[in-house]
């Protein structure tokens, strides 16, 4: 049973999409779980800090309630409280200017207000001298506390204005174990807010902060996953591609290090064996033609024939030999400079000295071929890398240039250079490459035929291309309008 049209149309809605790098997606979650935490954790502090300063406040007016009750007990039992010392004493205490800074709020006057009641409920005494022989006995902290249980109310002088409310709490005024009165404290929670604000801005300001910190580690956590993981991808688009490349490393994240050697382990298994085919079916190919000619040769000497034929014969059979130690060696040579991921050491290299090796060493074929050779190069270039490596392919680069170039014809070797990048081209006067070939010269086992009629091994090229690679530079051949050029391109550091 076919989908229904609508559902086609969302899946490939859906395909279109563009993809969301993984280290992005984790930050997307990451965020939404840091704002959700951030919003609950404040929520909660907020909702929280009120109700417990306002507690805090209860429990100190419930001492100082009991204290006060205890210094009245005899003024109260005596009868004569109003003008009793004590009466002064807390007169005084209402009109003091405390003169104090708590957590950058000034306070200069006493919030707290005292007012004493008799068995009756009638205020003997205010320290705010506003309700004496008023009738409190309804209110709950007097009423409950006449009767001996904990007697504390709230209540708003502005039902409006929910800050306005005020908190009341009394304590018993004992004599011979009876009650004979209640002390009230009473404090407005307008005194306590400044301080329940500047609470909720310090928690929120941390919160804030805290977040903000949160989601920057996160973002660079997420950062170095995403980038891990772009250099896991490169490093496997390189293997696969068959490029020089080097592991990368990860210092943080080892499971990644984990990943790229099993990466690498398995690139090696496959090359390996892939490598193994590859060299037998070349090898063997490649063998077969010397092979035959050797065999051939032989077969002919072992019947008579003339001394000059068998010279010839032997003469073939050496030629034919030496051709696949040739072949031999140099496939050997290729092998293990394939196998090497990078450069096994490094070092500064002389080039004007280098090419003057060279040039010295193929002395003999320049003058039996009476070609003339010119060398462009400033003295003071130098870059770094195998000198071995860079000495043998431009060894193969100058006999290749020699057994194309025409007689008495021109090869010039031209250094140039720039700061990130050193640049030699090698040309000589010669045919040029047929355009079939033009992309095929660095193959191996790929030889064109030269002057003489014979084909080397196919091989120097393909050794000068993995070179150039282990040097992270670039190999260039192309015609000229004399002959060939080929170019070496090799970062400097």
């Amino acid at each position: 049973m076919n989908p229904p049209k609508q559902v086609n149309t969302v899946f490939s809605r859906l395909k279109r999409w563009p993809k969301i790098p993984l280290g992005l997606r984790l930050f997307l979650l990451y965020f939404v779980l840091v704002i959700l935490t951030a919003y609950l954790v404040s929520s909660t502090v907020m909702r929280e800090i009120k109700p417990t300063v306002r507690q805090a406040s209860e429990e100190t007016l419930v001492d100082m309630a009991n204290m006060l009750a205890v210094m009245a007990s005899n003024p109260m039992a005596s009868g004569d409280i109003a003008q009793s010392a004590f009466a002064k004493q807390i007169n005084f205490y209402g009109l003091r200017n405390p003169d104090a800074a708590i957590w950058g709020v000034e306070k200069k006057s006493v919030n707290h207000r005292v007012y004493i009641t008799d068995q009756q409920g009638i205020v003997v005494l205010d320290s705010w001298q506003q309700d004496v022989g008023n009738d409190f006995s309804k209110w709950n902290d007097v009423y409950l506390t006449l009767r001996g249980e904990y007697g504390a109310r709230s209540t708003a002088l502005d039902p409006n204005d929910p800050l306005s409310t005020v908190m009341h709490v009394a304590a018993p005024i004992l004599y011979n174990n009876e009650i004979i009165g209640s002390v009230t404290v009473a404090k407005a929670n307008r005194s306590v807010q400044p301080f329940i604000d500047i609470s909720r801005y310090r928690v929120l300001t941390w919160l804030a902060l805290m977040s903000v910190l949160a989601l920057i580690i996160g973002a660079l956590i997420a950062w170095r996953i995403n980038t891990a993981l772009y250099k896991l991808a490169d490093y496997a688009d390189k293997m696969g591609l068959g490029e020089k490349t080097s592991k990368p490393t990860f210092r943080v994240f080892y499971e990644y290090s984990l990943l790229s050697d099993a990466l690498e382990n398995m690139r090696r298994q496959l090359d390996g064996k892939r490598y193994v085919e590859n060299y037998v079916q070349t090898l063997t190919h490649e063998l077969k033609s010397p092979l035959s000619a050797i065999k051939g040769a032989s077969e002919i000497l072992q019947t008579p024939t003339t001394v000059d034929k068998q010279q010839l014969f032997a003469q073939n059979i050496e030629t034919e030999a030496t051709r696949m130690q040739q072949l031999i060696d140099k496939l050997l040579a290729l092998t293990k400079l394939e196998q090497l991921p990078e450069l096994e050491q490094r070092q500064s290299i002389d080039l004007p000295t280098l090419l003057s090796q060279i040039k010295a060493s193929c002395i003999s074929r320049l003058m039996t071929k009476q070609v003339e050779l010119s060398v462009v190069c400033d003295n003071k270039v130098a870059f770094v890398g195998d000198q071995f490596l860079i000495q043998q392919a431009l060894y193969n680069l100058f006999e290749n240039a020699l057994d194309f170039v025409y007689e008495q014809g021109k090869i010039k070797i031209t250094v140039t250079h720039t700061v990130s990048e050193l640049c030699i081209n090698v040309e000589n006067t010669g045919p040029k490459i047929p355009d079939y070939a033009l992309e095929r010269v660095t193959e191996r086992f790929y030889s064109l035929a030269r002057s003489n009629g014979q084909k080397s091994t196919g091989l120097g090229l393909n050794f000068v291309e993995q070179v150039v690679k282990l040097h992270k530079g670039k190999l260039i051949i192309n015609n000229t309008s004399q002959g060939v050029s080929v170019q070496l391109f090799l970062p400097t550091p």
